[in-house]
C-alpha cells in the first residue's frame, strides 16, 4: 500500500498563548486534489508554514511519502518535492514570460546555471513549454510580465512553482483579487495540474471551490471541524455556522 502523499500527526503550534494549530491530524493521498477552507484565524497560512519548514511545531509530526520533515530547512523540503505558491505572486515584471520561467527551472542549479544559460537549450525549452500550455499562456512567452493582468502573473508564478517539478504543490489562495473569467481559467489550470501530483487548496471563494473542490477540509481553530466532498461540507449545518454562513469571512 502506498504512502500517504503528506500525513500531519498531532500537529500543534502556539504563538505565545495563541494555540494556532491544535493536535492536528490529516492525511492527504497521492494524487489528491483537497481544498482547505475555515474562517480568519483558523490556522491555514500556519499549517502550509509548518508543511514547508518556515515555522516548526511545538508537537507533532509531518511526514511526505513516508520520510519525516518536520525539521528540515524550507530549502530542503522544496528539494524533497514539496514547493508553494503564496497569495501575493513574485516575478519579475521587466522581464519575459520565458525569462521568468527559466530562472525558475535553473533557481536550485546556482547563478553559474542562469549566467550561462542558452536560450537555444532543447531540454529546457521543451519544459517551459510544457507549462506555458498548462498554465493557459503558450505562445507568449516573449511578452513582458509587466504587460499581463493580475490574473495572469498569479498563472506565470504557478508556472514557475511547477518548473521545480514538485510532488506535492500547495497553492495559497490562488484566485485572490482574479476577474470572474480569470478565476474560472485558473481552475481549469489547477485541474490539469492536479493529474500529474499532488494538489492542496487553501481559499476563501465559495464559487470556486464548488467549481473545484473533489475533497474539502474545513478548519477551525487549528483543528479538523470537517471532511467530506463540497456537497456533504455545503450541507454541514455545523460547517455553515462556523463559517459558509459567514459568507467566508
Amino acid at each position: 500500500m502506498a504512502s500517504p502523499a503528506i500525513e500531519l500527526k498531532n500537529l500543534s503550534k502556539r504563538f505565545g498563548g495563541l494555540q494556532v494549530i491544535d493536535h492536528l491530524d490529516l492525511t492527504i493521498k497521492p494524487g489528491e486534489l483537497r481544498c482547505i477552507i475555515g474562517p480568519n484565524g483558523a490556522g491555514k497560512t500556519t499549517l502550509f508554514d509548518l508543511i514547508t519548514g518556515r515555522i516548526k511545531p511545538d508537537e507533532g509530526q509531518v511526514i511526505f511519502e513516508g520520510r519525516d520533515i518536520t525539521y528540515l530547512k524550507p530549502y530542503n523540503v522544496s528539494r524533497a518535492g514539496i514547493v508553494r505558491k503564496f497569495q501575493i505572486p513574485s516575478v519579475f515584471d521587466e522581464l519575459t514570460i520565458l525569462e521568468n520561467l527559466h530562472i525558475a527551472a535553473h533557481g536550485q542549479q546556482g547563478i553559474g546555471s542562469l549566467i550561462f544559460y542558452r536560450r537555444t537549450e532543447t531540454s529546457a525549452l521543451d519544459r517551459v513549454n510544457e507549462i506555458m500550455e498548462v498554465i493557459h499562456l503558450s505562445g507568449r512567452g516573449d511578452e513582458l510580465v509587466k504587460t499581463l493582468s493580475h490574473g495572469e502573473k498569479q498563472w506565470l508564478e504557478i508556472g514557475m512553482v511547477l518548473s521545480y517539478k514538485p510532488r506535492l504543490i500547495l497553492l495559497d489562495e490562488p484566485t485572490a483579487g482574479m476577474s470572474a473569467h480569470d478565476t474560472m481559467e485558473t481552475s481549469h489550470i489547477i485541474r490539469e495540474i492536479s493529474r500529474s501530483m499532488t494538489a492542496v487548496v487553501i481559499e476563501h471563494d465559495i464559487k470556486f471551490l464548488k467549481e473545484l473542490a473533489e475533497y474539502v477540509t474545513v478548519l477551525d481553530r487549528g483543528a479538523v471541524l470537517a471532511e467530506g466532498t463540497f456537497q456533504e461540507i455545503e450541507a454541514n449545518s455545523l460547517v455553515r455556522d462556523v463559517y459558509l454562513g459567514r459568507g467566508g469571512q
